[in-house]
């Protein structure tokens, strides 16, 4: 297993990091007048994910950080919830690609609180 030296070996940021592309890349093609709307909201969720793992890591307590982690399984919940309200409404045809890697997230990022909720 490799150092921690940085929130950026953790895969849990490195895959929310992928995640928030795929879902930058995926609403490239939602309408326009879903811009300040569900695009919006599903980009901030998606990018809030990593930014919390990320914020939580530099704060060097461990209670802080793991606030932040939960915080961060918060912003993927509500990820998956504009992708599910997006196939309902029509401005996403399938996000089964973006829900099955914010699941995979998901399990990363609960393995990893509760590891360091282990320790606490």
């Amino acid at each position: 297993m490799a150092e921690i030296r940085s929130y950026r070996d953790l895969l849990a940021w490195q895959k929310s990091m992928d995640l928030a592309v795929a879902v930058y890349q995926f609403t490239r093609s939602w309408p326009r007048e879903e811009t300040y709307g569900l695009t919006s909201q599903a980009r901030r969720a998606a990018t809030s994910v990593p930014a919390n793992i990320a914020e939580g890591y530099g704060r060097d307590n461990l209670g802080s950080y793991l606030q932040f982690l939960r915080i961060a399984q918060g912003s993927l919940k509500e990820l998956e919830t504009h992708m599910l309200v997006a196939e309902r409404v029509g401005v996403a045809e399938d996000a089964r690609g973006i829900l099955a890697e914010a699941d995979t997230v998901g399990r990363i990022l609960g393995g990893l609180i509760r590891k360091l909720s282990e320790t606490a």
